[in-house]
Formats: C-alpha cells, sequence, structure tokens
C-alpha cells in the first residue's frame, strides 16, 4: 500500500440494486474500504427520476460518515424542469463536490445539446463531471471530444475509460487531445497492463482511481493500479492526489 498518499475512490454508488446484490449499507462499505485503504469514496445516487430525492439519500448516506464520503450530484436531461435549481442546492447546500450523468437512461447521446445546461453548470462553476461511457450507443468515449471543446472550464471524466475495446482506446485519444479529459479506471478489463495504456497515452495526471463500489469490491480495482509498471509518483497521482485536485480538497 502507498502510505504517503490518500487514496480516493473517484466512483461510487449509493442505493440498492437488488438484482445484483448491492446494498445500500455504509458499514459493509466501510469494510471494504478499510481493507483495501481505500480514506474516502465519491458517491452518487443514479436510481431515482428526479434529483432531489437521489440527493437527499445521497446527503444522508454522506453525513454519517463525512470524514469518509463526498457526495456526487446526479443530473438528467429527462427532469421535467430545469436542471440547474436542483444542481445549485446539491453544490451549494448539500456540499457536493462533482456531478454524475448516466446516458443509457436516456435516449440523447452524450454530446446531443440536451444535456448542454448541465454542461454549462460544470463549465461555469469549473467542476468535474463523471459519465458513465462504453459500448451503448448513447456514450462512446469519442463523443466527448465534442463537448470538452464546448466547455473548456469543466473536466470531464471517462467513467470506466470506455471499458473494452476500441473505446478503451477512443477515451485515451480524446484525454490526449482535450486537456479537460480524465480516464476513470473501474472495472477497465479484459488484459492485463490496462493502467499501463492509459498512462503511457494519457499521462498520470490524467488518470483517477475509480472502483465502482459497492457494485464490485474495491480491492482487485485498486489492485491493479499498486501492482501496475509505473513510477511510485503516477500511483500517487492516480490514487488519490488527481482527485484532491479536481475536487478541490
Amino acid at each position: 500500500m502507498i502510505a504517503d498518499c490518500e487514496v480516493i475512490d473517484f466512483h461510487g454508488h449509493v442505493g440498492r440494486w437488488d438484482a445484483l446484490d448491492m446494498a445500500d449499507d455504509p458499514d459493509r462499505m466501510l469494510f471494504a474500504m478499510d481493507r483495501a485503504g481505500i480514506d474516502r469514496a465519491c458517491l452518487f445516487n443514479i436510481f431515482h427520476p428526479d434529483g432531489r430525492r437521489g440527493h437527499d439519500l445521497t446527503a444522508a448516506f454522506v453525513t454519517r460518515h463525512p470524514d469518509r464520503f463526498i457526495g456526487f450530484a446526479y443530473a438528467s436531461p429527462l427532469w421535467p424542469d430545469d436542471p440547474v435549481p436542483e444542481l445549485e442546492r446539491a453544490i451549494d447546500e448539500l456540499g457536493f463536490r462533482a456531478i454524475k450523468i448516466y446516458p443509457p437512461y436516456t435516449p440523447y447521446n452524450l454530446d446531443n445539446p440536451v444535456w448542454d445546461p448541465i454542461y454549462r453548470f460544470a463549465d461555469t462553476r469549473g467542476l468535474a463531471l463523471i459519465s458513465h461511457t462504453g459500448s451503448e450507443a448513447t456514450c462512446p468515449p469519442r463523443l466527448f471530444a465534442n463537448v470538452a471543446a464546448r466547455f473548456p472550464n469543466a473536466h470531464f471524466v471517462i467513467g470506466h475509460s470506455g471499458n473494452i475495446e476500441p473505446h478503451r482506446s477512443e477515451a485515451i485519444a480524446v484525454a490526449r487531445a482535450h486537456r479537460n479529459v480524465y480516464l476513470e479506471t473501474c472495472s477497465t478489463f479484459r488484459a492485463p497492463g490496462v493502467i499501463e495504456k492509459l498512462v503511457a497515452g494519457a499521462g498520470a495526471a490524467r488518470v483517477l482511481f475509480g472502483s465502482d463500489i459497492p457494485l464490485m469490491d474495491p480491492r482487485p480495482q485498486l489492485g491493479k493500479i499498486l501492482t501496475a509498471d509505473i513510477g511510485h509518483d503516477d500511483k500517487r497521482q492516480i490514487l488519490g492526489n488527481n482527485a484532491r485536485r479536481l475536487l478541490h480538497l
């Protein structure tokens, strides 16, 4: 374990997903975090169609252990009302640090202008925004090239780094072309050497550790970074220092 770095998990969930045995249990989450050596986890709730209910549940969860959990807002173009007032409440009143979107819940590609009010809010505030990406039609990583250029003050985090090829290489290409795009590591799989490829392609300063806790056990997700053939300083950046910078901690 790297003892001289605060480890921050950039990708975690609040809520229940019974079909996948994902429980809404902070004690169970803390058990896994403690065994892995994770200091803090960033959490969001994507399971409610209205922002207020999900944000209130996230805030209640985070409040139980505010030294270990960091709340993220969740936003969707499917909300019946303008998303900005609820985002303002989440960031300014509830103290959330970033925004999560999940395009597969919508019919809209992530570069569709319907997302622009959310992106504009992140851009105005200089916030990080993390999106699920992968093989789904709405969210291949290459679409972020169309977004990052239009909103240069936001920090766009490509969740899962596209996960598998060819989407992983798309994610790296976008991060290389746009300095406000970052790659997040959770559930990237299929072959050893994924972390080395992300670092070689985009640089360690643009890679963030994430685990998908509690949907996934964070220990193997952390292990692929700890055992990667990269430098000690690169690991420190990925495991926590980049997150601290993006989240203004």
